[in-house]
C-alpha cells in the first residue's frame, strides 16, 4: 500500500504475494478504491461542517473497514 504522501501507484498482489498482472483487474481495483477514498472524504467533511469530532470520523472509518467480511474465506 502506500501513503498519502508517496503518489506512486499500488502494486496490487496476491495471496501468495506475486503482482496481479491483469489490466483490467488493476484498473478496476484502483478505480474502487479512489471511490472509496472520496466517499470517506466526503463523510469526513459533511461530519466536520456539522460539528463531529474528526478523530471520531476517522475512529469510525477505521471501524467500518475492520468490520469488512471476507465472503470468500473458507
Amino acid at each position: 500500500m502506500r501513503s498519502s504522501k508517496n503518489p506512486s501507484p499500488i502494486v496490487w498482489t496476491q495471496a501468495d504475494g506475486t503482482p496481479v498482472s491483469c489490466a483490467e483487474k488493476i484498473a478496476l481495483l484502483n478505480d474502487n478504491l479512489s471511490l472509496l477514498k472520496q466517499e470517506c472524504q466526503d463523510v469526513l467533511e459533511d461530519a466536520l461542517l456539522m460539528g463531529c469530532s474528526e478523530k471520531q470520523v476517522r475512529d469510525v472509518l477505521h471501524e467500518v473497514v475492520n468490520e469488512i467480511i471476507n465472503p470468500l474465506k473458507k
